[in-house]
């Protein structure tokens, strides 16, 4: 028995020497209510660091939910850049959100972008007991009467979820896109909320927000915005096989803020990287419907500042933004 402590004490003290185990406890904040999409990035990832012993204390997450991923932006900018115990789930709704300006004028070199070690395949979903059975039952429903539709997002208005039913029905030929009704809500789980309790008729949003209703058997998923199915979950089909050029995947990774040292950023993204190869994440991406998407450091930065571009581009052509 002393010679299993023993080990296990070297193999510690060995994990903590590689990756620099953090002398206090870290924290993460996820942007929003517990429940969503940044609260199990924050929550999955944190677990993991720890389980597999790159951090030394368990990773604390606060959620602090508010316009759209704005609050927590903000906070970290001007409150907390020089801090190197601080990580931040971030996604394609933060990229987004940056390339239309919301977030009072702040913008992506303000922090620096770590990485993202998966990608969570957009979803359009509707009740379980809904009058649509297919995409091309909602779309025509929308063309028909826009009015008749509301989709629920946990993006806020423009912000990516709000972008994934658009470019769907701008592929459809339906020209009017500032005709459709969109409510914002701070998270996957309350725009799920929403929908099942038939105050929207449609939520649009990512896979691991809605596997656990999908197993329920609360909702039904007209379509996965993928290349192919998604395994696990073939069943659902893609909204291009449906007939719907429209690929939008939500990446899932974090930010840190931009005032900490170069040494505290590869040291971080080496953690990120070994959640990313460890048999714990793998297991966790193929619960959640989570796709494989890793770029992490320098790399992940350049792709991000070009995901941010071409949002900004597409925006201004469907009259997202001026």
């Amino acid at each position: 028995m002393k010679l299993k402590k023993m080990k296990l004490f070297a193999t510690g003290t060995a994990f903590a020497m590689l990756f620099g185990g953090a002398a206090s406890a870290a924290e993460c904040i996820a942007p929003a209510n517990a429940g969503g999409g940044w609260d199990f990035t924050c929550r999955q990832i944190g677990k993991i660091m720890y389980d597999i012993g790159v951090v030394d204390e368990p990773i604390q997450v606060t959620n602090m939910a508010g316009a759209g991923g704005g609050l927590a932006y903000s906070n970290v900018v001007n409150e907390r850049n020089e801090d190197e115990d601080l990580i931040v789930a971030a996604s394609s709704a933060t990229s987004t959100r940056l390339a239309q300006n919301a977030f009072g004028g702040m913008t992506s070199d303000q922090v620096r972008f770590l990485g993202a070690i998966g990608a969570d395949p957009g979803v359009i979903v509707v009740a379980a007991d809904s009058p649509y059975e297919t995409l091309a039952d909602l779309v025509n429903a929308i063309i028909a009467d826009p009015g008749s539709v509301t989709f629920a997002g946990g993006s806020a208005a423009g912000g990516f979820d709000h972008l994934k039913p658009l470019m769907i029905l701008q592929r459809a030929g339906f020209t009017d896109v500032r005709s459709i009704k969109y409510i914002g809500v701070d998270g996957g789980a309350d725009a799920i909320t929403q929908t099942i309790g038939g105050f929207t008729q449609a939520m649009t949003g990512d896979m691991s927000e809605i596997v656990g209703f999908i197993r329920a058997g609360e909702v039904r998923a007209l379509a996965v915005l993928t290349e192919e199915r998604v395994p696990g979950f073939e069943d659902i089909p893609t909204a291009r096989e449906q007939g719907y050029d429209v690929v939008a995947v939500n990446w899932r990774g974090l930010y840190v803020p931009g005032g900490i040292s170069d040494e505290a950023y590869e040291r971080w993204a080496e953690r990120l990287r070994a959640v990313a190869e460890s048999a714990e994440w793998q297991e966790t991406m193929a619960a959640n419907g989570l796709a494989p998407f890793t770029k992490v450091g320098g790399d992940f930065q350049a792709w991000v500042d070009g995901v941010i571009a071409e949002t900004e581009a597409l925006s201004r052509e469907i009259g997202v933004i001026q």
